[in-house]
């Protein structure tokens, strides 16, 4: 049985994605930063130490192996530049953090864990179009981190296919979900969607089969490929 460590487990891409995989047979062990869960551990991205804490309980529950790793867990809040200096750069640190620094604190235990096994892996990245082509005003912070992960993820491909060890990233645009809903409401709600020549924003379940097929289906020698779905609002 495939066991996937999955983080951001509990709503959104996540819940779907953790569903998706779930169906295909695998075992997941989720993270979110609070759960009651017995499928998922508690982990504050906030905290340095969280992300080791995270691989060491899922190893346990997963019997000493993790197969894949999907970072997916992500912090969406705007962050004017008129703020306050020390709330614009805290607002900075935290989005880093969750959404770059430990997804690279993961995969580092990933790979490690996999090279001292001398097995393959698979590493999913849930990155964002805006780590292509940028985001709004309030929002440098967030299109940075992702930026960074696919950065992260191209080097992970390059690096370590010798080992067996695969590395994707998915891009979405918006995405139906409590946190790009709120983002679409701010920009004006339905007028933003005449950026989207789909005319629609994504559902979960369609960045959901990607993480799937990332995690379980897609042939080695796509590894460093990075997977659009943003309804053509964003094509490179």
């Amino acid at each position: 049985m495939t066991c996937i460590l999955l983080t951001g487990s509990s709503r959104g891409i996540g819940a779907a994605a953790k569903a998706a995989l779930e169906a295909r047979g695998a075992r997941v062990v989720g993270q979110a930063t609070r759960s009651e869960s017995v499928d998922t551990v508690p982990a504050d991205f906030c905290e340095p130490g969280a992300p080791q804490e995270l691989w060491q309980a899922a190893l346990a529950r997963a019997g000493g192996a993790i197969d894949v790793l999907v970072n997916n867990a992500g912090l969406f809040d705007p962050n004017p530049i008129d703020r306050s200096d020390i709330g614009w750069l805290d607002a900075w640190e935290d989005t880093l953090r969750i959404n770059l620094t430990a997804a690279a604190q993961l995969s580092r235990f990933a790979v490690r864990h996999w090279q001292a096994r001398g097995v393959p892996g698979r590493i999913v990245h849930v990155a964002s179009r805006a780590g292509h082509r940028g985001d709004s005003p309030a929002h440098w912070h967030y299109a940075a981190s992702k930026g960074g992960m696919l950065a992260m993820h191209k080097t992970i491909a390059r690096q370590y296919a010798k080992d067996g060890i695969l590395s994707f990233a998915i891009t979405p645009g918006f995405t139906d979900t409590s946190m790009a809903g709120d983002y679409l409401e701010s920009r004006g709600g339905p007028g933003l969607l005449a950026d989207i020549p789909l005319g629609r924003v994504a559902e979960p379940e369609e960045i959901a089969r990607l993480v799937e097929f990332c995690a379980l289906d897609a042939p080695a020698s796509m590894t460093g490929a990075t997977l659009d779905a943003n309804g053509a609002s964003y094509v490179r």
